[in-house]
């Protein structure tokens, strides 16, 4: 079970308050579409990915960008309990629809990029430390089907 500072669940917390949900869901998903093209093969009914433009255009990515990003609304509002909120997500992604679980790191690499910029300098170290350590809780609960 990992252990939280009263202070990394104050920065979390922060960060999710001053997020624009649709605006940083859309980015980051276009991100690692276009920065990882191998991760396009799970958005095969998504249309036409062909192009960074193509993809930065497409309202179902954008969508499905925000969906993921409400997504993480589980684990901030259980950090406790993460493991055990994301255990259908994880046989969802795991049985259903195969992905690789490596995608899950670099969807939240390109996320931290995407928010890093939004936040400027007020993402400090120790805004990326926590923010570090919650996302690989995350992953990792995202990945524990696989094992």
């Amino acid at each position: 079970m990992v252990q939280w500072t009263d202070e990394e669940r104050a920065i979390i917390t922060d960060i999710f308050a001053n997020l624009d949900y649709v605006e940083v869901g859309r980015k980051s998903l276009c991100r690692c579409l276009i920065v990882f093209p191998w991760t396009q093969r799970y958005f095969g009914a998504y249309g036409n990915l062909y192009n960074a433009e193509t993809i930065l255009c497409n309202p179902l990515i954008a969508a499905h960008g925000t969906k993921i990003l409400h997504g993480l609304d589980r684990a901030l509002k259980n950090m406790d309990n993460i493991k055990e909120v994301y255990t259908e997500l994880s046989q969802l992604h795991s049985e259903k629809l195969h992905v690789d679980p490596d995608n899950f790191r670099l969807l939240v690499d390109c996320m931290t990029v995407v928010i890093a910029a939004q936040m400027g300098t007020a993402f400090t170290v120790e805004t990326q430390v926590a923010w570090q350590k919650f996302v690989c809780v995350v992953v990792s609960a995202l990945g524990r089907q696989y094992h």
